[in-house]
Formats: structure tokens, sequence, C-alpha cells
């Protein structure tokens, strides 16, 4: 990501807190509503060399983002641990790659996925989806030539995110990132 994030940007949330927090489908809707909003996609600064991204204030106490993604950028395999999510492309179109599979939450390095647990979707311009806790996929821009730009968001705020490396069924834990690394 970009080495200095801009300041954050306050954006309506989906209603009121209900002290549980929104959900998978409240997320879904927000990240829709707000990659709607023209200004504030066009507000993000896009750089060539790698992502960009403004904090948003997400529904009922939610974490949110607005990113921008470089021509041939991507996430690399990654859960957001105990957190929901959603994430809709705002402009340019993205490729998710997922796993149809719950993995162990902790105490493991390397699993063997088994066959048929591969999913992949094309998102382009006004397309999301939500997802639940442990959820692990890659998110891609595939395009040489053209930005893409998204809107996701989480609850609870994002306690880790477990990064992951894959050689054909090979899943291996690299590292786990914790908010100070990305905020």
């Amino acid at each position: 990501m970009s080495a200095s994030p801009p300041p954050s940007v306050r954006t309506p949330s989906a209603g009121p807190d209900s002290g549980a927090g929104p959900s998978a489908a409240e997320l879904l809707d927000f990240v829709r509503r707000t990659a709607a909003d023209a200004g504030l996609i066009a507000s993000l600064p896009l750089d060539p060399e790698g992502r960009t991204w403004i904090r948003l204030d997400g529904p009922g106490g939610s974490e949110a983002w607005l990113i921008g993604w470089p021509p041939r950028t991507g996430t690399g395999w990654h859960d957001h641990a105990d957190s929901i999510g959603a994430f809709t492309t705002a402009a340019g179109t993205l490729r998710e790659h997922s796993l149809a599979a719950r993995l162990p939450a902790d105490g493991w390095k390397t699993l063997e996925l088994a066959e048929g647990v591969d999913r992949s979707r094309q998102l382009t311009a006004g397309r999301g989806r939500a997802f639940g806790r442990h959820h692990v996929h890659e998110v891609l821009n595939e395009s040489g030539t053209e930005h893409a730009v998204s809107v996701h968001a989480y609850h609870p705020p994002l306690p880790q995110i477990r990064r992951y490396s894959r050689t054909g069924a090979l899943l291996r834990l690299e590292h786990i990132e914790r908010p100070e690394d990305w905020q």
C-alpha cells in the first residue's frame, strides 16, 4: 500500500448501532451504497505503483476502506480472522479467488486443501459480495492498463489479517498482521 494514506472520510452509516454490530448483508448494503458515490470514488488518489486507500466510517462501529488498485496488483492469500466482511468494486474489475472451506482458526502452519474447494469470481463495477469469519481469499486487479477501486467493510474491526502462501493444494500460514501494521 502507499506510504502515507489520505485522512479519514466520514460516510453515512447503514442504520443505528444495535450493539451486536451489522450483519454481512448490512455491510454489503453499505459498501454498495458507498461505491455508488461518484464524488467519493473520484477523491481517492491513484498511484501507479501501489495500492492507495482512505479509511471510512462503516456502519455500527465497523471498519471500512476505499481502496485503489493499480494494474496487475493484488492482496495475496489472506483472511480477516474473526471479522465478517463485504466488498464491492466501484470502478474497473477485480477478481476474487477464494476457498469454499472453513479452515481451523489456530494451531496449524500448513494444510493440504481438498479437491474442489477453489472458487473464482469476477467483480465488475457495482458487483460485490459478503463473507463470513475465516474467509480465505485473494483479490486481484488483473488488468494490464486500468486501475480498479473498491469499498470494503469489516465487523468487528479487523483484529488481525493472516497471510498465506499457496502452492497447488498446499496452503501455508506465513505471518499474522495486526492493525498497527496497516493503519
